[in-house]
């Protein structure tokens, strides 16, 4: 099958944003090129040797996306456009937004993402290894093994590596754990290898529930975590969790806001992410109407996550 390649130049605050664009349109597989990202593990001292050069240009962040070279292509590759405009008109800065399209066969994408994806400490002790991928682990390490697939989540954007750093701190041996939009999974594991008894996560895509599933196989939780396709709460069966977890956009946070207050436990903590910056006020205003006491806020890369609990703790 014929597929094209559609690649832009933008820049770290619109990435994720153009990445959300391309999955609208049906995109089969989005690599977010980032200099900035590989410059802060060379440096991170993790890697005993590499190869790759430090870039000196980090401002510019390439996204490419997989469409069908089919009749419809045009029409997506229009309404593409329309939606970077719509970015702009929103304040976001889309960067040069030079767009480029080529023609590839399928077997020459469906795995050259993988040399992007290695093994990366996103917390004190959880760890995320491509699971194509060795890594050595350290005493400590909690280990999660990944084949992300087509859904959305390798552990290493901003969003996801502060809510594993929140779950490391919060999670206890005995919780319950929601995952709203689990994605990958990798925020549902990692709460069961953290010690939860029972992890719900939950997905509306069908690819996301059935590669959350594998993945949850593979790292051998699968008597603590049930994955489940839902819209939001409602295959949830569980009544309240200790910790819920919500690593979506802003607005479906908003949406999931109304629930909060009877989901979790008097105890308990919300930990909302995949919030751009110019949203944090109007998600912690949604929350105080909510009556929720907000713990911290952590602001990695353009991207917020939100700790909060129930108010009158």
């Amino acid at each position: 099958m014929k597929w094209t390649e559609v690649s832009i130049q933008t820049t770290h605050e619109a990435a994720d944003m153009v990445a959300n664009i391309f999955h609208d349109l049906g995109s089969s597989g989005v690599v977010i090129e980032d200099p900035e990202l590989v410059n802060s593990y060379l440096r991170s001292g993790r890697w005993d040797y590499s190869d790759i050069p430090v870039e000196i240009n980090t401002e510019i962040v390439v996204v490419k996306a997989y469409l069908p070279a089919d009749e419809h292509l045009d029409d997506k590759l229009g309404l593409f456009e329309e939606k970077i405009q719509e970015l702009v008109s929103y304040g976001i800065n889309k960067g040069t937004g030079i767009t480029k399209c080529r023609e590839i066969m399928e077997e020459d994408w469906a795995s050259s993402w993988k040399e992007f994806f290695h093994p990366i400490k996103v917390g004190e002790r959880i760890v995320i290894k491509p699971s194509w991928e060795d890594y050595v682990s350290m005493d400590g390490d909690l280990v999660i093994e990944l084949d992300p697939g087509m859904a959305f989540g390798t552990g290493t954007h901003h969003t996801t590596a502060m809510c594993c750093r929140v779950l490391e701190e919060v999670v206890q041996p005995g919780h319950v754990v929601f995952d709203v939009g689990t994605g990958s999974g990798i925020l549902a594991v990692a709460a069961a290898k953290l010690g939860a008894s029972h992890v719900e996560a939950a997905d509306y895509d069908t690819v996301a529930v059935r590669v959350a599933k594998e993945n949850v196989v593979i790292n051998n939780v699968q008597n603590l975590v049930q994955v489940v396709q839902s819209d939001l709460f409602a295959g949830i069966t569980t009544g309240q969790a200790d910790v819920i977890i919500a690593n979506i956009i802003a607005d479906i946070v908003i949406k999931l806001l109304g629930d909060i207050p009877i989901r979790l436990k008097d105890d308990g903590v919300f930990i909302a992410s995949g919030i751009i910056t110019e949203r944090l006020s109007d998600v912690t205003t949604a929350m105080l109407t909510q009556n929720l006491v907000i713990d911290k806020v952590i602001e990695e890369g353009g991207w917020v996550a939100i700790v909060a609990r129930k108010g009158g703790i």
